[in-house]
């Protein structure tokens, strides 16, 4: 980040501290005048933890039992916005007796007293929408047995944050957090006596920010999944609040949640979970399902590609690709190189996955999670399909994607029993002349899964790339892995003599992985990384290995049911939520 860019965020900084002490001199508001039914999503089992004092945010994980959050030193940035989001208040909410409101009580009326005159990490417009939303939403439950006082600094302390939203909107970065500040800036709008006069505002800037951030297929620049279930659940909120108002919502409001109900149907495996992919996770249990039923948007997007992602599905089986290039500039800060890598879900369990991303539990597992070997797919050994900004350099100080696949042909078709998927990228192009082909045929019923992966130097000068590789390897070939990583729950085994795998479902499906004999076939330690836990899940991958010898390589591999695991297997017992497990 260059001097300048550096000033220019020390300086918005600043404001935003300016401003947030100004606005504490304004009138307060004295009531609601409306107030919108609570529509986030908490975790029962995470708000008896809070109770607990055991406070899990951005993977860190600190026991302070009687002790206020705000007293505690936050161990790094994400845990400071963690706690100043307030999305906690929603696993609190959901315990509702009287000990967890005591606790979100005490910690709300702390921050009030410890942060409202505009001091703290918390005085952005992103994370004061997000508190907004939340203090309203769960208003009933702070201001129950509250003497007059404690509700006179309550609303006090909301009429500020709307007003330093109406004061800073403008100066909020593109994506997730100028949504939050829009759609927390209507909430408080809405719901606050003499706050009325922000609405009209904010539907304007929310109907502006819906056209140029939502593209035409109803995706984002950054392609992050679970980005854009956050993004719909907070314009759908936005929608029935305003209508709830008796405000027609602006037409371009509407147009991207029409736009982006298909698409994230076409990101939902099986079992309800969101595909993981560039730095989303499966998203909040419950969290699609709702913001879908209140889009009201009913049809679905035939399987094909959506944000450049490909769904394949047939019977309980969904496969879900990314078929597209990598996204691009700033937005690619947290993306992943996984292009053509898939996930695959049977039922209500996952099969094949992603490692997923390590950001919460910091930045070595951050970077790992990104390469092209955390993903289900073919990679060079020592290279991703893409290489990350040079150390040092300007793009590094925000890890930007470079050198990223430019080619990436999609085709999805009908197979003789199913349907098939054939894509290809050049992300191998300019450092071994080497192009990834990839084509996956998935059945009607979701028993079989065939694919292919092939190497290829198309053009002379690939050719001519791929031969001085070949020299400087004494013509030992260009080393490659394709990599099928597994759900932590997955049990596996090699099986006939080491030349397949058997995959065995907590259900009591069993897969069977089989190949050509073109590679080595092997099990290796895998992780699954996601938000919640303290640690990394162990798990396995299946990994084929083999040596590119010349221009063109194919590797044959399939992934079936054995013929004794029933059409239609009964899962009905969920699992036990995991509670901070390691």
């Amino acid at each position: 980040m260059s001097k300048g860019s550096k000033w220019s965020v020390r300086a918005t900084r600043a404001m935003h501290r300016v401003h947030a002490r100004l606005v504490t001199r304004q009138t307060a508001a004295t009531r609601f005048v409306s107030q919108p039914e609570p529509r986030t999503i908490g975790s029962f089992a995470k708000g008896r933890q809070l109770c607990a004092g055991n406070i899990m945010f951005a993977g860190h994980l600190v026991e302070a039992p009687k002790t206020s959050l705000w007293k505690i030193p936050a161990p790094d940035a994400a845990f400071a916005q963690d706690a100043h989001g307030f999305s906690w208040l929603d696993d609190l909410a959901v315990v509702g007796d009287l000990e967890a409101r005591e606790a979100a009580q005490t910690w709300v009326w702390d921050w009030i007293v410890t942060y409202g005159r505009g001091k703290g990490p918390g005085w952005v417009p992103g994370l004061t929408g997000r508190r907004l939303i939340r203090w309203i939403n769960h208003a009933s439950f702070l201001l129950r047995g509250q003497e007059a006082n404690a509700s006179e600094q309550f609303y006090r302390s909301l009429t500020q944050q709307t007003k330093f939203l109406a004061r800073r909107l403008h100066k909020t970065e593109p994506g997730l957090a100028r949504f939050e500040a829009l759609a927390g800036m209507i909430y408080a709008g809405l719901s606050l006596s003499g706050m009325e006069a922000h609405v009209n505002p904010a539907v304007r800037a929310l109907a502006r920010a819906c056209t140029d951030q939502i593209d035409a297929e109803g995706g984002i620049p950054t392609r992050n999944p679970e980005e854009l279930l956050e993004i719909f659940t907070l314009i759908t909120w936005a929608a029935v609040s305003l209508r709830e108002a008796g405000i027609i919502p602006l037409q371009e409001h509407l147009d991207a949640i029409e736009r982006i109900a298909p698409t994230l149907r076409t990101l939902r495996h099986a079992d309800g979970s969101l595909a993981r992919f560039h730095g989303g996770g499966r998203g909040v249990d419950g969290r699609l399902d709702q913001a879908l039923s209140n889009s009201e948007v009913r049809h679905t997007a035939p399987d094909g590609l959506s944000m450049g992602f490909a769904r394949l599905s047939g019977g309980r089986t969904s496969l879900i690709v990314d078929a597209s290039v990598p996204p691009k500039d700033v937005s690619s800060h947290n993306a992943h190189a996984s292009t053509l890598a898939f996930e695959m879900t049977s039922g209500r369990r996952p099969l094949i996955v992603n490692c997923g991303s390590g950001k919460v539990f910091g930045e070595d597992w951050r970077s790992a999670g990104r390469a092209t070997q955390s993903h289900s797919v073919l990679s060079i050994d020592g290279y991703s399909s893409v290489r990350f900004a040079a150390r040092g350099s300007k793009k590094r100080k925000l890890e930007l994607l470079v050198d990223c696949p430019k080619h990436v042909p999609v085709q999805v078709s009908d197979a003789p029993d199913g349907v098939r998927l054939q894509a290809g990228h050049d992300g191998y192009d300019s450092t071994h002349g080497l192009t990834h082909a990839r084509t996956l045929e998935l059945t009607f019923n979701g028993r079989g899964l065939a694919g292919e992966d092939m190497l290829l130097a198309m053009k002379d000068a690939s050719k001519k790339r791929f031969d001085k590789r070949m020299d400087e390897f004494s013509l030992q070939g260009v080393a490659f892995s394709i990599r099928f990583h597994l759900h932590p729950e997955v049990d596996v085994a090699l099986d006939m003599g080491d030349t397949a795998a058997l995959i065995a479902q907590k259900s009591g499906e069993l897969w069977v992985f089989r190949h050509d004999d073109v590679a080595n076939l092997s099990l290796e330690p895998s992780v699954y990384l996601e938000k919640g836990r303290l640690q990394p899940r162990a798990t396995k991958q299946i990994v084929l290995t083999g040596r590119a010898m010349d221009y063109a390589t194919r590797i044959r591999w399939s992934l079936s049911k054995t013929q004794d695991t029933a059409v239609g297997v009964r899962d009905l017992v969920p699992d036990d939520e995991p509670q901070f497990l390691s």
